[in-house]
């Protein structure tokens, strides 16, 4: 039986998912090995996570997709590799698999998810060419929408932390002709407070019309301005700096109705339950240490 692949938007009542892995996910790195400020932040603070706590996260998190019936994939597991955020190796549009071009020490990541790739339609495959540089937090489809997180500003290459670039918007609307994609330039810093590393650290939206923002992610405020617009401000739970941090923005949605979230996030998770949403809180802080959450975690492959 081949994967019909189906994405459509970031909400549809879930069916399939690659969830990523924690177990043998290495030694801590050293600063030079870090791929983003916050783990950084963690690694020179002796804080850096704990196998053992990622893996009873992504266990809780499993929990939630097993209760919805949901078929869970999961990366065969390389030996001291970090394979929890599957969501940068690979996303889906449509019936469209398309492989990301990310930091080539991550490439074997690819590798283990073939046994997944194998039940594709090989047509269905996209391998962007090499100049492409595209990650699945920055790409968000929403029905007729794509939209994506970039940074093209000269000092793009100088950036780890810039992983989306003006090619991959071109890209992606050469292969979607019937979409409108919508690019948002993105705040790139070395202040972990700061940086937007992808666009789901910043924005997500969400069932019932819902939308999650924060403002000082985006670089023009003109773009920030479109998605308020396009959402209206009263369906809107604007996040703080201290918040975005945390990664608020960065939950999951199983349906419409339904949203995977921290436990620690009380205000969005009251809000979210106000707006009638039913609220699966898990444990997920320590993975949050390395710049990633929910979102980061999945590789949705078929919604309804």
């Amino acid at each position: 039986m081949m994967l019909k692949l189906n994405v459509k938007d970031e909400i549809s009542r879930l069916r399939s998912v690659v969830l990523g892995t924690a177990h043998s996910c290495g030694p801590v790195p050293s600063p030079e090995e870090a791929y983003d400020p916050k783990s950084l932040e963690h690694i020179l603070a002796g804080t850096y996570p704990e196998e053992s706590d990622m893996v009873a996260e992504m266990e809780a998190f499993a929990k939630v997709f097993h209760k919805y019936g949901v078929k869970v994939y999961r990366p065969e597991v390389i030996e001291n590799c970090n394979q929890i955020f599957s969501r940068d190796i690979a996303f889906v549009i449509e019936d469209k698999l398309i492989i990301a071009n990310i930091l080539p020490d991550r490439e074997q990541e690819v590798d283990a998810i073939l046994h997944v790739l194998e039940e594709v339609d090989k047509k269905n495959i996209i391998r962007p060419p090499e100049e492409v540089h595209v990650e699945g937090g920055d790409v968000m489809p929403w029905n007729d929408y794509i939209f994506i997180g970039t940074y093209t500003a000269p000092d793009y290459p100088s950036h780890i932390t810039a992983r989306t670039n003006k090619e991959a918007v071109e890209f992606i609307s050469g292969l979607f002709p019937n979409k409108t994609v919508k690019s948002f330039e993105l705040r790139k810093s070395k202040n972990a407070k700061e940086n937007a590393l992808h666009l789901d650290c910043c924005f997500q939206p969400l069932g019932k019309g819902k939308a999650i923002l924060h403002k000082n992610g985006f670089l023009v405020e003109e773009e920030y301005e479109w998605l308020v617009d396009f959402f209206g401000k009263e369906h809107i739970f604007e996040i703080t700096a201290e918040e975005m941090y945390h990664m608020f923005s960065n939950v999951f949605s199983i349906s419409p109705e339904v949203v995977v979230s921290e436990k620690n996030f009380t205000r969005l998770n009251n809000w979210l339950r106000e707006q009638g949403f039913t609220v699966e809180e898990i444990p997920y802080a320590e993975i949050a240490k390395q710049e990633g959450l929910l979102r980061c975690s999945t590789l949705p492959l078929v919604r309804d």
